[in-house]
């Protein structure tokens, strides 16, 4: 079988055929939907799986990411000068994130990557990666860079902590010899939601800005956040004066927030779902899952000033705010004149 199973037939629409992941032939897989189709959402044992993710004793299968290249001598400063984040100077092996926002500051496109010396490998959500490859060309003009899609190539594993590993795709079966067992993408999901890291396609909408999701950092020292994607203290980029305006003077219009849902609840909120405070709509919820410790959980956006001890209901299902975002980050800096 080859790395790269596929479907056989092509849609009568004429799309490309599904992506099946080679590790879905495991024993006990069961296929995710929606944006994670084509790896397993689970392989029979979710709460364990997720017990040994967070224990560093194993990955989860995301070989359905895009990944997105980008080489030659001018590529650090390019992207220093062109995204969030702090690239030149980036160590060969750190890994960081990066965002890429519109002129109002709106996030356009999200990335994780490393760089080994010579080429920086991007991956991103499944089927976003052409459209960041060509957003990214668009904006080579004369710098000595080179931007290539490469997902057919490589495939990226989750690991414990919210970090990654990008690998040639076709050592992808053979991934378990060196990573030890996979667990599915609800255990990975599961953990993500808990640690509050935002992601792009569930957790975002057309008009989210990095200061409502805790993206924001600053280092002294310049170096990256493995979980933070914006530093404050950079130079320009599309967008920053947005994020400087928040960070300096104003608060964010909403906030992310994670929330701890009522376990005697029979569902878990579908994505998109309204969030209510006394019977009017303050935010909407992202991601769900099922922690095998918090119980069930959401990521969800809400008004800046809603009340964090107060009770929401998510899609009519009772939860608790714990605070990822302070409702009056702004407030706390003041400019020295």
């Amino acid at each position: 079988m080859s790395e790269t199973t596929e479907t056989t037939e092509t849609s009568s629409g004429g799309q490309p055929p599904a992506y099946r992941s080679p590790l879905l032939d495991r024993p006990g897989a069961v296929e995710g939907e929606a944006l994670d189709a084509g790896v397993a959402a689970h392989y029979g044992a979710i709460a364990a799986e997720q017990r040994r993710l967070e224990a560093g004793e194993g990955f989860v299968d995301l070989s359905h990411r895009d990944v997105v290249a980008i080489s030659g001598p001018d590529r650090l400063g390019w992207l220093h000068s062109l995204t969030t984040q702090v690239f030149e100077g980036l160590e060969p092996g750190v890994e960081t994130r990066a965002l890429l926002l519109s002129p109002q500051g709106r996030v356009e496109h999200a990335f994780v990557g490393v760089d080994d010396g010579e080429t920086f490998l991007a991956h991103t959500e499944p089927g976003a990666g052409a459209a960041l490859a060509a957003f990214l060309d668009s904006m080579r003009f004369m710098m000595r860079v080179e931007v290539r899609d490469v997902t057919a190539d490589h495939a990226v594993l989750g690991l414990a902590g919210q970090r990654f590993a990008v690998i040639e795709r076709a050592a992808l079966p053979d991934a378990p010899a060196t990573y030890g067992e996979p667990a599915g993408t609800w255990a990975y999901e599961a953990l993500r939601i808990a640690a509050g890291v935002p992601r792009p396609g569930l957790d975002l909408d057309e008009k989210s800005i990095p200061n409502e999701y805790g993206w924001t950092y600053d280092a002294s020292s310049g170096s990256p956040d493995a979980l933070r994607a914006v530093h404050l203290v950079k130079g320009c980029y599309r967008g920053q004066e947005t994020v400087a305006r928040i960070h300096n003077l104003g608060r964010p219009p909403r906030r992310a927030v994670l929330l701890l849902l009522d376990g005697s609840a029979e569902h878990l909120p579908e994505h998109g779902a309204e969030v209510t405070l006394d019977g009017r709509r303050v935010g909407f919820v992202g991601s769900t899952a099922r922690h095998h410790e918090l119980g069930p959980v959401a990521l969800g956006v809400v008004k800046r000033n809603v009340d964090p001890e107060a009770t929401l209901l998510a899609d009519g299902v009772p939860a608790a705010q714990e605070v990822l975002v302070d409702p009056e980050v702004g407030l706390h800096v003041r400019p020295t004149l």
